[in-house]
């Protein structure tokens, strides 16, 4: 008998979620506790095992400080038969990372538009420079440079 597969719509949410807790620095148990459950309920949630009802959902929201529809973007009108687009899964990914968490809360502390605009502007070259092919299957960490 085949186990069951997360539905991608249940997956997409979950991820969001785990974006969201990651970037206001929440663990799984501060979050649970906060709704009244277990850890390891918030990790079904985030894998897209469990799906969330409307109510928790809400109540979600408003502990995370965004609205609803946030769980659903970038993925509306999706058919829960369709499977999340790649670019849509390489930033949950990527946000999901230490180095993403970290690097957005870098990126946001800046506030001269114009310094964004200029890393933004960096970033891009670099990345248009120096392609990485396949890096779901690296195994490398980010390491600081040693001068």
């Amino acid at each position: 008998m085949k186990a069951k597969s997360p539905n991608a719509i249940d997956v997409y949410v979950g991820g969001r979620l785990r974006v969201r807790r990651k970037v206001l620095g929440l663990s799984q148990g501060s979050l649970a506790e906060a709704l009244g459950i277990t850890f390891q309920q918030v990790q079904k949630y985030e894998k897209g095992m469990n799906r969330i009802g409307a109510s928790r959902l809400q109540r979600i929201a408003e502990i995370l400080r965004v609205p609803v529809g946030f769980f659903f973007e970038n993925n509306a009108g999706a058919s829960p038969d369709v499977e999340p687009r790649r670019d849509t899964d390489d930033v949950t990914l990527f946000m999901t990372s230490k180095e993403g968490v970290a690097l957005s809360k870098a990126f946001l502390a800046i506030e001269d538009p114009n310094v964004r605009q200029k890393l933004l502007a960096l970033t891009r070259s670099l990345g248009s420079a120096n392609p990485v092919e396949n890096h779901r299957d690296s195994s490398s960490q980010i390491e600081p440079e040693r001068g």
